[in-house]
Parts: C-alpha cells; structure tokens; sequence
C-alpha cells in the first residue's frame, strides 16, 4: 500500500486499516507454522505494510495533539 494514499486517509479509517493488516499478518504466519504457505516474501510485505500504517498514523495523531 502506498504512503500516499494512507496520507491521504482518516485517523479511524487508519486504525481499521491496521486491524486488517495485523489479521492478514497472523494468517500469513498460520499459514507458514502449518506448511501452507507458500510466498514467503506476503510476510515481509505484510509487516511492512503494518509498520507503514502505524506511522502514518502516529504522525496525523501527532499533528492534532499539536493543533490543541
């Protein structure tokens, strides 16, 4: 998912977005505890993925406790 587009979200429409991801994440490591997965590479692109959004998020959080 592109940075600009999560920019380009809402504070709650972001949370709801790591929620998801975070889901997808467990999945993905499910899958490889029990041999089914088999693109590696979903894992390292999920965690990114999550990393992204958690700081986009902290910084539009950031932005509005300055805002105060």
């Amino acid at each position: 998912m592109k940075a600009e587009k999560l920019r380009e979200m809402p504070l709650d429409e972001l949370e709801r977005q790591t929620g998801e991801l975070k889901r997808k994440l467990f999945n993905l490591r499910f899958q490889r505890a029990t041999g089914q997965l088999a693109n590696t590479a979903g894992l390292k692109k999920a965690r990114q993925d999550v990393a992204r959004v958690l700081t986009i998020s902290a910084e539009k959080t950031q932005e509005q406790e300055e805002r105060r």
